[in-house]
């Protein structure tokens, strides 16, 4: 199917990174858009990665085109030296693939600084989902949008063995934790808080562990792509905001599995922090593809008021599993509109199909029309 990303357009502007967690296509979409016109160098082959790891400069005998790729360059980051001198060089455009951004900035190698561009490529989207007429949301909401999932007969299966493969091939093939086990036990309890705001105390309580381990085990979390953090919107004044940041995982499917879940009732609050989720996801790959310097935060005053979502510091967005919105569905949205701040929209995207306006500039829009909306570049 095609994706959002690109490559081939990426590749004639500049050499660049492609970063995105374990299954999300990267080689696939590669193998598919670039065959034929590259070089392709896989350092998740043993031969390759012995030769190269022992002798970083035998790489130029692996290339005869103008284009190269590099996949999982974090397996071997002395590479960028030699990366850095064939584009000078031999004005080589490099496409350096990783699953990992932790193993290059800890190591203190050379980034090629203004040389390469940096792009991600997340789990299928909404938009990529319904271009190929096979989107259901309930589904999607379970079992998110790896590409491996869309025609397996057996996703949950999958999912599982795809959370095994992460702690074994990611976390431990890397060394990037002494005890296994009690990364395993972290894991659990982050996904039972996604969504959340972060409280480190409680969730090494839950995983006895130390509160600072757990910070350094969420910087894991980042840094292998699995998630990110959302921080809070502080811009309020005349309600004190919370400045404690939120955690998301970069897939439903993942963090559902992790979480143990079986079903998801219609009506459950588990379905309602999945909607939630699912409308984050949208949100951050939009904003991830579209390649706009875009801030996407949250807002909690000190006294309960809330907004799931602020984009950019003038969009408002509450996000409500509803068919039928309600005025204390606008809680959040009216606290906010109090603020002396000049919004460009304050929307409500729920299930209710009919579209609505209220005081205080506060809209109500179907998600789907929200998220054609927001795909087509309208906010």
């Amino acid at each position: 199917m095609k994706r959002t990303l690109d490559l081939v357009k990426n590749m004639k502007n500049n050499s660049y990174f492609l970063f995105g967690a374990r299954g999300v296509g990267k080689s696939y979409l590669i193998r598919e858009t670039l065959s034929g016109q590259i070089d392709y160098i896989d350092l998740l082959s043993s031969k390759t990665f012995l030769d190269l790891q022992s002798s970083p400069s035998n790489i130029e005998t692996y290339i005869s085109k103008k284009w190269v790729v590099i996949d999982e360059i974090q397996r071997i980051p002395e590479l960028l030296n030699e990366v850095h001198r064939l584009i000078e060089e031999k004005h080589i455009t490099f496409l350096l693939t990783g699953s990992s951004a932790r193993k290059l900035r800890r190591s203190g190698v050379n980034l090629l600084a203004g040389r390469a561009y940096k792009s991600q490529l997340l789990p299928l989207s909404w938009k990529e989902l319904i271009n190929e007429k096979i989107f259901k949301l309930d589904t999607h909401l379970h079992y998110g949008g790896l590409p491996s999932i869309v025609k397996n007969q057996d996703p949950a299966e999958y999912l599982y063995s795809y959370v095994d493969t992460y702690l074994k091939e990611e976390i431990q093939a890397e060394a990037l934790v002494r005890n296994l086990s009690n990364y395993a036990r972290f894991l659990d309890a982050a996904a039972l808080m996604n969504g959340e705001m972060i409280n480190f105390t409680k969730i090494a309580n839950d995983a006895q562990l130390r509160p600072n381990t757990v910070r350094d085990y969420y910087q894991i979390l980042q840094d292998t792509l699995i998630g990110e953090m959302l921080e809070p919107w502080t811009g309020s004044v005349k309600r004190k905001a919370i400045q404690t940041a939120k955690f998301y995982f970069f897939d439903l499917g993942v963090v559902n599995t992790l979480k143990k879940i079986k079903v998801i009732e219609r009506n459950s609050d588990t379905y309602g922090k999945a909607f939630e989720h699912f409308i984050y996801l949208e949100l951050k790959a939009y904003i991830t593809y579209s390649k706009k310097r875009i801030e996407l935060n949250y807002w909690r005053s000190k006294n309960g008021h809330e907004v799931d979502f602020i984009v950019d510091g003038n969009i408002a967005i509450e996000v409500k599993t509803t068919k039928k919105v309600s005025a204390h569905d606008l809680k959040g949205l009216n606290a906010l509109s109090e603020e002396q701040h000049k919004w460009k929209h304050m929307l409500v995207v729920s299930q209710d199909t009919q579209a609505k306006s209220y005081p205080n500039g506060i809209s109500q829009i179907y998600w789907e029309d929200f998220l054609n909306n927001l795909w087509n570049g309208k906010y």
